[in-house]
């Protein structure tokens, strides 16, 4: 089965009305919000410019670690980190790499401070707010403080009215379509255990989302 959403929208039960996109007005508000809150904003038409924009923005010889992340499957870039022409110091490789589980664990806390952190988020709030959640917190524990750097991608179906619709998002869209992807990847199941409510970034150019006008991730 496909790791994408349309693997599993047709099997598992979830709430649409909280995957629409947003109209062209509502996107300039949201962004503007988002901007309001220290959130560095770049919007793209499609999966190849975002791709794009994400290889333009990481520098020659700079540690790339991820959060997984659907979006970043769905879009190419994880292809890219592993088997593209890059010069930048693949940390996942190299944390995926290690045998021993206890040192492979260690490595991917010491990898959450790599000078580039990618990942995704459940849901964006139009007043500004960014949700993420996962089981472990490996993909989101890099996104407050460890990152040098951040870039988030997400797609624009992604955007709801406010925090409160927000963390619906998390609960109704993400989690069924996550859980139904872990049961097939794992063996097991996942769970909403470690969530993350960003409200604001306060370090000048850290923080980057790219929202992106498809249809993507969870």
């Amino acid at each position: 089965m496909s790791q994408n959403k349309d693997g599993y929208a047709e099997q598992v039960s979830y709430d649409e009305s909280l995957d629409d996109h947003p109209t062209d007005d509502e996107l300039d508000e949201a962004v503007e919000n988002l901007e309001d809150r220290g959130f560095d904003v770049v919007v793209v038409e499609d999966s190849d410019a975002a791709l794009a924009e994400l290889q333009s923005r990481i520098p020659t010889g700079a540690s790339v670690m991820d959060g997984h992340s659907t979006t970043l499957e769905e879009i190419g870039f994880m292809d890219h980190l592993m088997e593209g022409d890059h010069d930048w110091e693949n940390r996942h490789a190299e944390v995926y790499g290690i045998d021993d589980d206890a040192e492979r664990l260690r490595a991917r806390r010491e990898a959450q401070a790599s000078d580039y952190f990618l990942g995704s988020v459940n849901a964006i709030a139009a007043t500004g707010e960014l949700v993420a959640a996962d089981a472990s917190g490996s993909r989101i524990g890099a996104y407050p403080f460890a990152a040098e750097n951040l870039l988030l991608v997400a797609g624009t179906n992604k955007i709801v009215d406010d925090l409160d619709a927000a963390l619906d998002r998390l609960e109704a869209v993400a989690y069924p379509l996550e859980d139904a992807r872990a049961q097939e990847a794992y063996g097991q199941g996942s769970l909403i255990a470690k969530q993350l409510i960003y409200r604001h970034e306060t370090e000048d150019d850290r923080t980057t989302l790219v929202l992106v006008r498809e249809s993507l991730g969870y």
